[in-house]
C-alpha cells in the first residue's frame, strides 16, 4: 500500500555526522517524491524525540511510545540503527515494531566492518517485508553472502552548491594569503587517521585543519598529536565572537583550504571524496576498501603517504584535473540521481505515495 508519510529513524539526526547528513538528503528527495517526512531519533533537533533510541540510552523506548511516534508513517527508513549494534535494545525495539511493515534499512556500516563488532552475530535483522539499502557495493555483496538481498544507493550531493567564502574564512582562521592550508574534513576518531594527515601536512609545509569534534574517547590523543605536530594546527571552527554573526559552513571550509586529506582506514563511503570534487580542491586519499569503487569512475587523486605529487600540483595547479573530477561527481553522485534511485526502489515495492 502506498505511504504518504515516511519516518526517518536513527540514534541521532540533524548533526554533522555522516548518517545525519545523508539522512537529510534522503529526506529532501523523499519530500520531492511527494512524501510527508518526519524525523524520529534519540538525540538531535528532530520532529519526535525518543531518548531511548540514543546510542548511550540505558533503556529502549517503550513499545507504546515507539508505536505512537510511528503511527502515521506508512513507510519507515531506519538509518543505521539496525545496522550497527551500538544500542542493541533500541534496534530490537525498532525491528519488533516494524515486523511485516514497509521499512527500508539504510545501512551505512555493518558490524563485521568494525573491529570491535566483528564477532557480533545476528545482524542486521531481516524481514520479508523490508528492503535493505547499502551505500556501497562491498556491503551489498557481503550482505548477499549472508543471505540478505540489498540495493546499492550511493551517497549523493548538491553538485551546484554555492561556493564558500575563502577570504573571510581564512581571515577568521588567521591563515595568511600565502599559507598552505590542508583540510581534514572529518570527526576526530581513530579510524580517520590523524597521524597520516599530519604527516602529509608536514611534507607539504601546510597548516593542518581537522574540522570535526573528537569522539569515541579520542580527545586526549588528538590533543597530544596536535601539540607535538611540526606544523601549525587548527581544530574545529574559530571561536566567536566576531564583529558580525557568522557560522562557518562546509562550503567555507573547502573554499578556505588549498587541498584536502582523507587518510581513513575504513569508510562506508567517504563523503570528502566527492565533496572535494564539487568544490574543486585536490584530494589526497588512502586506499580504504570502498574507495576503489569510487576511484573506478575515473577520479584523479593523490596519495596520502607521499607528499611530492600533491606538492607538485600545488606548485603548478592543473585546473583540468579539478574540472574532470567535478564532472564525474555531477554524472554519478547528484541529488537528481539519488531521487531516481529512490523512486525506482520504492516503485518496485509499491511504496510510492
Amino acid at each position: 500500500m502506498a505511504a504518504a508519510t515516511v519516518a526517518l529513524v536513527s540514534f541521532r539526526l540533524g548533526g554533522p555526522d555522516g548518517v545525519s547528513v545523508e539522512a537529510a538528503k534522503w529526506a529532501g528527495r523523499l519530500a520531492a517524491l511527494g512524501f510527508e517526512v518526519v524525523t524520529v531519533a534519540g538525540a538531535g533537533p528532530v520532529d519526535r524525540l525518543l531518548p531511548g533510541l540514543a546510542i548511550d540510552a540505558t533503556a529502549p523506548p517503550a513499545a507504546a511510545a515507539l508505536d505512537r511516534a510511528l503511527a502515521d508513517a506508512g513507510l519507515v527508513v531506519v538509518e543505521n540503527l539496525c545496522s550497527l549494534p551500538l544500542n542493541p535494545a533500541a534496534a530490537e525495539a525498532v525491528a519488533s515494531a516494524r515486523r511485516g511493515r514497509p521499512t527500508v534499512l539504510h545501512h551505512h556500516d555493518l558490524p563485521w566492518q568494525r573491529e570491535r563488532f566483528a564477532t557480533v552475530a545476528g545482524w542486521p535483522p531481516v524481514d520479508r517485508a523490508w528492503a535493505h539499502v547499502t551505500i556501497n557495493d562491498l556491503s551489498r555483496r557481503e550482505l548477499a553472502a549472508r543471505g540478505v538481498d540489498a540495493t546499492t544507493i550511493p551517497n549523493a550531493f548538491d553538485i551546484d552548491a554555492p561556493a564558500g567564502d575563502r577570504a573571510a574564512t581564512r581571515a577568521r582562521l588567521e591563515v595568511r594569503p600565502d599559507e598552505r592550508l590542508l583540510l581534514h574534513p572529518t570527526r576526530a576518531i581513530p579510524r580517520k587517521n590523524a597521524p597520516a594527515a599530519l604527516a602529509l601536512a608536514a611534507g607539504l609545509g601546510a597548516t593542518y585543519w581537522i574540522l570535526g569534534p573528537s569522539e569515541e574517547g579520542y580527545g586526549a590523543e588528538l590533543a597530544r598529536l596536535l601539540a607535538e605536530a611540526p606544523v601549525r594546527t587548527i581544530h574545529g571552527w574559530p571561536t566567536p565572537p566576531f564583529p558580525e554573526r557568522w557560522v562557518g559552513s562546509v562550503a567555507d571550509a573547502y573554499a578556505a583550504c588549498d587541498a584536502v586529506v582523507f587518510p581513513s582506514s575504513w569508510e562506508g563511503f567517504g563523503n570528502p571524496t566527492i565533496e572535494s570534487a564539487i568544490h574543486r580542491r585536490p584530494l589526497a586519499v588512502s586506499r580504504y576498501p570502498v574507495v576503489a569503487e569510487l576511484a573506478a569512475h575515473g577520479f584523479r587523486w593523490f596519495p596520502t603517504d607521499h607528499a611530492a605529487p600533491l606538492a607538485a600540483f600545488l606548485d603548478h595547479p592543473d585546473p583540468a584535473l579539478l574540472e574532470h573530477n567535478h564532472e564525474l561527481a555531477r554524472r554519478h553522485f547528484s541529488l537528481a540521481a539519488l531521487e531516481r534511485r529512490l523512486a525506482a526502489l520504492l516503485a518496485a515495492r509499491g511504496w510510492m505515495p
